[in-house]
């Protein structure tokens, strides 16, 4: 099908919606708005969190003080698995929908979510030390979380090792809709093994397993660090978007001069 005939055929309204930020000048702009109100109030809410969490919530009765890593190692777990569920339903949109921004916002979202996935288990780490004696044990949680870095370099490798981008780009989406079959594992880990991972905290049958003095930082630290990611890949988006128009200008201004 020729460049003309896709300018000229209908599209459809699913479609159309999900094309409407797909110019770049469209979206350079809502970038533009939305960033502040992701990278100031995910800072504030997260050094609120983090503050309260390490020096004003009460210590476990079990844990004692070891449990303040969770206000770090709780919402980074959560970004983990966020971002790369991110990854996958990018995909989807650029294998399905060709969506113009897809393939750059799963390429953008990849790096944050590995490093969000390293604290995790960094985090996860230092937690485990003192509650099992060790600071890695091959639990099925932390196995699968480990899987999951993996995955995030593998995609960030892969879509890099193509001269054709689009080629590394559509290797890249399979590679993450495949991936994706860890998301589930991850979650129910703990109830389909016997693990010394803690099982889950938060259910949407019962009771969390927590004082709620733990609960209100906890959620301080989860919206801001959410917001803070949320405003890191925006940025990266954005500036990938504005790169793409910069090199697309240079090569035409290249082919005047040689035409």
């Amino acid at each position: 099908m020729t460049v003309a005939s896709l300018a000229s055929a209908p599209i459809a309204p699913t479609r159309r919606n999900l094309h409407r930020f797909a110019n770049p000048g469209r979206f350079l702009r809502l970038a533009g708005r939305v960033l502040p109100w992701l990278a100031a109030p995910g800072v504030v809410l997260t050094a609120i969190g983090i503050v309260w969490g390490l020096f004003f919530s009460p210590a476990d009765w079990q844990q004692g003080d070891a449990v303040r890593i969770m206000y770090i190692h709780v919402p980074a777990a959560w970004l983990a698995s966020a971002g790369y569920a991110g990854i996958a339903a990018c995909s989807v949109a650029s294998l399905v929908w060709r969506h113009p921004l897809a393939d750059l916002a799963a390429q953008e979202i990849g790096p944050p979510g590995a490093a969000f996935t390293a604290l995790c288990l960094i985090t996860g780490s230092l937690w485990g030390k003192p509650m099992w004696g060790a600071w890695w044990v091959w639990d099925a949680r932390l196995t699968s979380v480990l899987v999951l870095f993996f995955l995030y370099l593998g995609h960030i490798t892969l879509i890099r090792a193509f001269d054709n981008p689009e080629r590394g780009y559509r290797a890249g989406a399979i590679l993450a809709l495949l991936g994706a079959v860890d998301l589930p594992i991850i979650k129910f880990s703990v109830d389909w093994w016997h693990t010394l991972h803690q099982g889950n905290t938060f259910s949407l049958t019962g009771a969390p397993h927590m004082y709620i003095t733990m609960i209100y930082p906890l959620i301080f630290t989860t919206l801001g660090f959410s917001l803070v990611f949320a405003a890191i890949v925006t940025a990266r988006l954005r500036a990938a978007v504005m790169e793409r128009r910069i090199r697309a200008l240079l090569l035409a201004r290249a082919e005047e001069r040689v035409a």
